[in-house]
């Protein structure tokens, strides 16, 4: 099954705030007990987004109704910093999330997004009090990453670079983005190497 080749991504936005936001935070550890990564979005944010006491939604952007159907997150610095867990990247994809832009990655969790084919591009922190800006006035507004440019733009009229090491950029546009599914792809290759082997 080929991939879907990845060139940019459109979609409305919402801004979580704070820096060095870690995988524990968006994906609680307890919520991690299940056998498949299915379910996992209702759980993304979940000690932010409910009362501990009364378990009533807080004021959190992700329980905002201007921004249901959200699908691209803006963050601070160091998103998805802490364990490496891959839960925290599928929370949000599950969630709807198809792409972050934020002024740094934590290198596990970008490197777990882009095996999903979720995007994650790095901007100024002008360029996210910009589109936060705009998004916070304007949910509506559409956010779209290039990634063939290297570019974010809004229907606002933002234009920003936005870069994303060269090899995550390569492996989302050519549609080689999911190793795993790379190899069930080549199944008869990896088959033909291993029988012309001497010692397989």
């Amino acid at each position: 099954m080929a991939l879907e080749k990845i060139t940019s991504v459109s979609g409305r936005g919402v801004h979580v705030p704070g820096g060095d936001i870690d995988t524990d935070r968006i994906i609680p550890a307890r919520f991690m007990k299940c056998v498949t990564f299915d379910g996992l979005g209702e759980y993304a944010f979940y000690d932010v987004r409910f009362d501990p006491d009364t378990g009533e939604k807080t004021k959190h952007p992700l329980n905002d109704p201007r921004f249901d159907g959200a699908t691209i997150l803006l963050a601070g610095v160091n998103f998805g910093c802490g364990s490496s867990r891959e839960h925290a990247p599928q929370s949000l994809s599950k969630y709807g999330f198809r792409a972050v832009i934020a002024e740094s990655f934590a290198e596990i969790f970008f490197g777990n997004s882009t095996t999903l084919g979720m995007p994650c591009v790095t901007v100024s922190a002008a360029a996210i009090a910009d589109l936060r800006a705009a998004v916070e006035a304007d949910p509506a507004v559409e956010i779209t990453i290039d990634l063939e440019k290297k570019e974010v733009r809004s229907s606002a009229g933002h234009s920003f670079p936005c870069d994303l090491p060269e090899s995550a950029r390569d492996a989302l546009i050519a549609g080689r983005w999911d190793p795993i599914q790379e190899l069930l792809d080549n199944d008869s290759r990896i088959d033909a190497t291993a029988e012309s082997l001497p010692y397989v």
